[in-house]
């Protein structure tokens, strides 16, 4: 039980940084090689100015007030301060060049990877993660990541160097002011990293509330025309505001989290110059240094205090990018649960036979909950197979099996007597032309939208599978004909329209398995009559599957599977079940009524 109760462990940076560091870092190694090296010599250019700045009092200051015969001194001085920051200038902006290309390009191998990885995920996974969410991993959290990934690195490199240098620079001019101004160090490091830890936490939440603004302005703006329809929009601009105040308030709290190093680092900073100047004002006195060496002393100490901010800085960025960087993490380990075998088959079938034999699914898993009880049907090779039933008798559900969104629980789903399991998921598909009533239409090019699913195909073919799903003259008389753009989701074109052009991607498509889930539910009856002499042609030859609501589309189909609850209960022509006085005839006569 104890074990139970404890919080699971946080990740540590190192855990987190390193393999992301290892993997993406790689390829620019070079670069990043170089823009050290850039690094480098701003440090050192930093550390030669405080240096200088002794002779520059001593020499070219005091000096020539006692021997004016010495003023020849003051030129190369003055020069080799110019060169100093000529040189700290140069070298830092090639190295922020550099930096910002790797680090441009890692950010888009990530966002890539991160895709991609998301393409090889099931159903259920897409299910489980509302867009936003998703949208959110790949930008924003991706962008949030780069800090930690390459700023935060970047800006360890160049400000450790510089504190090095300029370590150095105070330790040359007195070791014994170089003790007292250490004492800052310890204070300062164990500030950033407690402060660092309760940034991390904060940048979870962030990044999460992130995510859920970006979720409710989609859903908002997905939904447009209800939300306008029903006189909605001043609760969705509450909504969206809420969203809007929760990130809002997070950054500010990470904010004052990571700017409360600053009024104590200053006030410990302050205390060591005292020091410092009390010190060395009485070793300057004992003749033990000189004006010029506690100038540069101090100029080397100011100097340094710079890269140590910024380091408290770049911790803060850094805990802010980790967490990011576990919600990252946290996607790219989800597994797929469809997958295919090691050893997985082509599938190679001009008209396949399809049967399901005792199959069991539900979509959590529960045997409460079974969208599919013992289901035993076969969809002959060459015929049109039709599913009928209320909402919910589980149509949809064969369908989304046969198609390999889900397995079932138990029982087998064959296609020419091969579980489709032990096929690839890839040629399944390919074998698999769907026509549904969720329409999904791109933000592109109606030529586009029609060959998405062959995109080799040429403009001839296009035009004979917009011409059989009778789409061709509402095409042409649009502005761009094929080429003309139809907006997110098709916001551009009616319902009909959007249901043609799905039939022409699927008339395109020329497979021989044709899924049709309502496929004329959107089109008036001359446009549904017009597409059903398509359909019919279209099915002559294929192993079809037809889910309709209205039976009228259905009666001449070969086999008719009545569906209720998850179950069979009726199998047989129109003709054979018309007469029956059972579910067929029922939904029929309601039909008719209606």
């Amino acid at each position: 039980m104890d074990n139970l109760n404890k919080k699971p462990k946080t990740k540590s940076a190192y855990s987190i940084m390193v393999p992301l560091v290892k993997r993406y870092m790689k390829p620019y190694v070079g670069q990043l090689c170089l823009a050290m090296l850039f690094m480098l010599v701003a440090a050192g250019a930093t550390a030669l100015f405080a240096k200088l700045l002794q002779p520059v009092l001593d020499k070219a200051m005091i000096g020539v007030q006692n021997d004016p015969a010495s003023v020849h001194v003051i030129l190369p001085l003055g020069a080799m301060i110019f060169l100093s920051f000529a040189v700290r200038g140069i070298a830092t902006y090639l190295q922020s060049i550099k930096m910002n290309k790797i680090s441009q390009s890692i950010v888009a191998d990530i966002q890539k990877d991160v895709f991609s990885h998301f393409m090889t995920l099931d159903l259920k996974f897409f299910h489980k993660y509302p867009s936003g969410e998703l949208v959110s991993r790949v930008t924003n959290d991706v962008n949030v990541m780069r800090s930690a990934v390459v700023d935060s690195l970047t800006g360890v490199g160049s400000n450790v160097l510089t504190l090095v240098f300029l370590l150095v620079v105070m330790v040359m001019q007195d070791w014994r002011l170089s003790l007292i101004a250490l004492t800052i160090f310890p204070l300062a490091s164990g500030l950033v990293a407690y402060l660092g830890r309760r940034l991390r936490k904060v940048s979870k939440s962030i990044q999460g509330e992130t995510a859920n603004l970006m979720g409710v302005l989609g859903q908002i703006f997905q939904g447009i025309r209800q939300v306008q329809a029903y006189g909605m929009e001043e609760r969705e601009k509450e909504r969206a505001g809420n969203a809007v105040l929760s990130v809002r308030h997070l950054n500010i709290k990470a904010a004052r989290i990571s700017n409360l190093s600053t009024p104590i680092n200053e006030t410990l900073v302050g205390a060591v110059v005292f020091g410092v100047i009390v010190y060395g004002g009485y070793r300057i006195a004992e003749g033990q240094l000189t004006p010029g060496g506690l100038m540069s002393f101090i100029a080397a100490f100011a100097l340094a205090y710079e890269p140590m901010k910024k380091l408290a800085k770049l911790n803060s960025s850094l805990q802010l990018g980790l967490g990011a960087a576990e919600r990252v993490q946290d996607m790219m380990s989800q597994q797929a649960g469809i997958t295919d075998k090691a050893d997985a088959k082509e599938l190679d079938s001009t008209i396949p036979n399809i049967r399901l034999q005792n199959v069991e699914f539900s979509y959590d898993g529960t045997d409460e909950t079974k969208a599919l009880n013992n289901v035993s049907l076969d969809i002959a090779a060459g015929k049109v197979t039709a599913l009928v039933g209320a909402s919910g008798s589980g149509k949809t559900t064969i369908l989304s099996l046969l198609l390999r969104f889900y397995d079932p629980q138990s029982g087998t789903v064959t296609i020419d007597g091969t579980d489709i399991r032990d096929l690839s998921i890839s040629s399944l598909r390919r074998h698999i032309a769907l026509v549904s009533q969720d329409i999904t239409i791109f933000d592109d090019t109606v030529a586009g939208n029609i060959a998405y699913g062959l995109p080799n195909a040429t403009p001839e073919q296009i035009r004979d599978a917009a011409r059989a799903a009778a789409a061709e003259d509402f095409i042409l008389k649009m502005p761009n004909g094929f080429d003309t753009e139809v907006g997110e989701n098709g916001v551009r074109l009616s319902g009909g329209q959007r249901q043609r052009i799905s039939l022409a991607r699927a008339i395109l498509r020329d497979a021989p398995i044709l899924f049709l889930d309502e496929a004329t539910s959107a089109l008036d009856n001359e446009s549904e009559r017009i597409i059903q002499q398509t359909l019919d042609t279209l099915q002559k030859g294929r192993t079809t599957l037809v889910i309709a609501h209205r039976l009228s589309t259905i009666q001449h189909a070969d086999k008719i599977i009545v569906m209720d609850k998850g179950q069979v209960v009726e199998e047989g022509t129109h003709a054979d079940l018309l007469p029956k006085g059972g579910a067929y005839t029922r939904m029929h006569n309601a039909a008719v009524v209606g």
